[in-house]
């Protein structure tokens, strides 16, 4: 890639880091214990989305399967970092090495993003055979087949009990920074060889093939990327909380992540971005307001499950009105291209 056309390329990754910081340290100045909290998830969501991106705004291809990749991460970090005396006490069924192990959290977190890539390659030997609609139920299977594996495997995950004791050095700046360093790399590889490929593949097909594009190949590589990150995203997750659940990375998550990438627009980074933050404001007010808010002598307050019934009202409406999403192809960035 020539200077002038990566400077150009980073255009988005850079102006979308400095929003976010901004936020960052208006929240940080000025903002709760509970606002830094809610903007650190944010920021999670946002990796988790952009990995999402990677391989669904690329290929043109819906996955309902990513959220597995999230749980193997959040595991794998779990796996890494609880105190071995923990370990011993309440995951027996893992090997001894794995038992002894207690690694940081850059090492851990990437051997997390390593390990759902490892299991995205597997599956998607497979799984990339396959197209349209095969391939979306595919990789909800995929999903369905991970979480029954994790919730029953009671000497390795813990079952359906919650692992705890999981170090949290996720805050809001560590967060920021991983959320930095996705959106660099989700836009280096939209726009490398590769990314541009697949992207061809998606707006014609019979073109790119006839110009020798091997579709399988293209969409492996971006699947298995948009995993690893996602997989990061989830260690992410467990590194936040300090506690990991198979329930927490099922149908709910796999819902919000694809109506947040869906309403912000799929074949955008800037619009995976917008997304997250637009529905992640909206998620935090629709919470509330189940919770009850006084208004005077009043309490407004909404039935349980109001959260998942708006979100499906604005997905359905945005499909509608905006089929691209908010942004569209549109990205952020300068009115004119940089020179070299």
């Amino acid at each position: 890639m020539k200077r002038s056309s990566l400077l150009n390329a980073l255009q988005t990754p850079v102006l979308l880091s400095l929003l976010l910081a901004a936020m960052c340290l208006a929240v940080a100045g000025l903002g709760s214990a509970d606002m830094q909290r809610t903007l650190t998830e944010t920021l999670i969501r946002v990796v988790i989305v952009v990995g999402l991106y990677v391989f669904i705004g690329n290929s043109g291809l819906m996955s309902f399967g990513h959220v597995a990749f999230m749980c193997v991460g959040a595991y794998a970090a779990a796996w890494l970092m609880v105190e071995p005396d923990m370990k011993a006490l309440n995951l027996t069924g893992l090997p001894d090495w794995l038992q002894h192990l207690n690694l940081g959290h850059i090492p851990a977190t990437l051997a997390a993003a390593a390990l759902a890539a490892a299991l995205a390659l597997l599956s998607g030997l497979v799984l990339m055979r396959l197209s349209g609609i095969a391939m979306s139920i595919a990789t909800f299977a995929l999903l369905a087949v991970v979480n029954v594996v994790y919730s029953n495997w009671e000497t390795v995950t813990g079952g359906t009990s919650s692992v705890i004791g999981i170090p949290t050095p996720v805050n809001l700046w560590v967060a920021l920074a991983w959320a930095v360093l996705v959106l660099l790399a989700a836009q280096l590889y939209s726009q490398s060889r590769w990314g541009l490929q697949l992207r061809a593949l998606r707006e014609d097909s019979v073109a790119a093939r006839a110009a020798g594009v091997n579709l399988y190949a293209m969409a492996l590589l971006a699947f298995v990327i948009s995993a690893a990150i996602v997989g990061l995203g989830g260690a992410l997750e467990a590194q936040f909380l300090g506690v990991v659940n198979p329930d927490a990375f099922y149908l709910s998550q796999t819902f919000l992540f694809i109506a947040m990438l869906v309403v912000g627009g799929s074949a955008s980074l800037t619009g995976a971005v917008a997304g997250v933050l637009s529905l992640s404001l909206l998620v935090e007010l629709l919470l509330r307001l189940e919770q009850g808010v006084a208004l005077g002598a009043s309490v407004l307050k909404l039935p349980s499950g109001s959260q998942e019934i708006v979100l499906g009202v604005v997905m359905v409406v945005m499909l509608v009105l905006r089929p691209r999403g908010l942004m569209g192809h549109a990205e952020f960035q300068f009115r004119k291209p940089l020179s070299a």
